[in-house]
């Protein structure tokens, strides 16, 4: 299995953080059914599933939407770089491994700051002997660090998908979140994508609501829900990929029937002319 160090060049230690306090990626952990998370954390969990009792399965098509949409860029379009930010405690069908499993010299960049998820870095970091991985602690909002770091790994002259599964709802709008998309997507050359999930306001909106006000007295992390319109305006300037923005499922779903499930968030994949 091939290995990297991280980008940034130090090596992924495991941090200390507080295990008192409930953290978005153990809960996004305990929603998929790991195991790593702590009481506060399934507190949290089982507070936003009172709320919005489809959180589960709406969480578990973001994760198999993600993996559809990486399949579809290695496998379909002819993508080999990957700059996945905001990746979460690693679990199955990580990046690496259906960009790799699709076409093996792929090369992955994960991006998160999350004490958390450092500490589960070294998991992120093994590949296929033709391929990369690695992984930068950097803040979403501090696009020249990962900029800067991502180029020691991936070739900013050739195509790069950009993923921004079920992150930018933690860039509140005074953090200029569209900005942070735009550097972004002006880094990356023509033919690069941009794959985007983010929970919405106009699906189940008074359930979606309490379940984000639930989670914002439990957690430090706030969560900012968008509407569909303004999770589109992510991709200004972008040719979307058919069918467009829609619910996670509706996403060119392996199984016709797996539309229909439940999902409260907007998904899509534009491709950048």
């Amino acid at each position: 299995m091939a290995e990297e160090k991280p980008a940034d060049g130090g090596a992924p230690d495991a941090p200390a953080f507080d295990t008192s306090v409930a953290h978005i990626a153990r809960i996004q952990d305990y929603w998929l059914g790991g195991k790593d998370n702590y009481e506060p954390d399934r507190e949290a969990a089982e507070q936003a599933i009172a709320a919005l009792p489809d959180m589960v399965a709406s969480v578990r098509n973001t994760r198999a939407f993600l993996a559809r949409a990486v399949r579809f860029l290695a496998a379909e379009r002819g993508v080999r770089q990957f700059l996945d930010i905001g990746t979460g405690i690693p679990t199955a069908d990580n990046t690496h491994e259906v960009a790799q499993a699709a076409a093996p010299d792929s090369r992955v960049v994960y991006v998160d700051n999350d004490p958390v998820v450092l500490a589960h870095a070294r998991a992120l970091l093994t590949g296929t002997p033709s391929g990369a991985t690695s992984y930068i602690d950097a803040d979403i909002r501090d696009t020249a660090a990962i900029l800067d770091a991502a180029r020691q790994i991936l070739d900013f002259d050739r195509p790069i998908a950009v993923m921004l599964i079920a992150i930018m709802q933690y860039v509140p709008d005074e953090s200029d979140p569209y900005g942070v998309v735009r550097t972004l997507v002006d880094a990356v050359p023509s033919g690069s994508f941009v794959a985007i999930s983010h929970p919405a306001t106009d699906i189940q909106a008074k359930k979606m609501a309490n379940m984000a006000d639930r989670l914002n007295e439990a957690m430090a992390q706030t969560i900012t829900l968008r509407s569909h319109d303004q999770v589109a305006a992510f991709l200004d300037g972008l040719d979307l990929v058919e069918p467009g923005l829609v619910r996670a499922p509706e996403w060119r779903p392996d199984d016709p029937a797996l539309a229909s499930t439940p999902s409260t968030m907007w998904s899509g994949v534009a491709l950048k002319p």
